[in-house]
């Protein structure tokens, strides 16, 4: 806890805001009391850490189809997580806001879709959109990034949708699977998405998303490439 102490004192000494990562390998979608116990447990934990830290977000994954159907996972999932945000509300974490993922394999629960559909069990859930996620189990038809934004409006209100959490990163995807592993901007190959549109649509609707560059050994570099971008497009909005 003191280096969680000591890195939230840091970034709030530069005016940084601070989100974290839960475990990695949290399924919502497993049915088993026992599972659904240390998923639990690993939550509030990130949460409490999140606390010490001064970060108001903790993102979450949404788990894996595990043989079911789509549809029965969502329901369990979502089952799962009423009970996730009434352990979290119970230990004094409900202003953290819990923000399930978007994620990148096609066997996992996690479209656009099922986490916008998690989002709305409670109104501080905050949907992450990985685009780099969307991208790979797309295997690349993404497409615009503007109908994708109001899908999200639509279904979580203007409110929520402008201050969405997000990652975005190159990633090189497989034909049959998805998502394969993560890219830098300056990667070889065509791997996408592109951040560009997406910035200027971002600016064009004068939304105050938050952004984590997760590209692969260069998320410094590739995050300030982002800024810029992103600011020369609300530039280009101002004249």
């Amino acid at each position: 806890m003191d280096t969680a102490r000591k890195v939230g004192e840091n970034a709030a000494a530069c005016g940084i805001s601070l989100s974290l990562h839960a475990p990695y390998f949290i399924n919502l979608a497993n049915p088993d009391p026992e599972a659904l116990k240390k998923t639990i447990g690993y939550i509030t934990d990130a949460c409490e850490i999140a606390a010490v830290m001064g970060a108001g977000r903790v993102v979450i994954h949404s788990g894996a189809l595990m043989k079911r159907s789509r549809a029965e996972a969502l329901a369990i999932a979502k089952k799962s997580l009423k009970q996730v945000v009434a352990a979290c509300d119970s230990q004094g974490f409900g202003e953290i806001a819990l923000c399930p993922e978007t994620m990148g394999k096609i066997n996992q629960l996690g479209d656009l879709e099922e986490v916008l559909e998690l989002c709305t069990l409670d109104e501080r859930l905050v949907p992450c959109i990985d685009f780099g996620h969307l991208y790979a189990r797309s295997l690349g038809r993404l497409g615009e990034y503007g109908p994708l934004l109001d899908r999200v409006e639509a279904v979580l209100g203007p409110d929520r949708a402008s201050r969405f959490h997000s990652h975005f990163s190159h990633i090189e995807f497989t034909p049959n699977g998805g998502e394969k592993c993560h890219r830098t901007f300056a990667s070889d190959g065509g791997f996408g998405p592109d951040w560009a549109p997406l910035a200027a649509e971002i600016a064009r609707r004068g939304w105050s998303p938050t952004f984590i560059c997760e590209s692969a050994g260069t998320q410094a570099e590739d995050a300030k490439t982002m800024k810029e971008t992103y600011q020369a497009c609300c530039l280009e909005e101002m004249l």
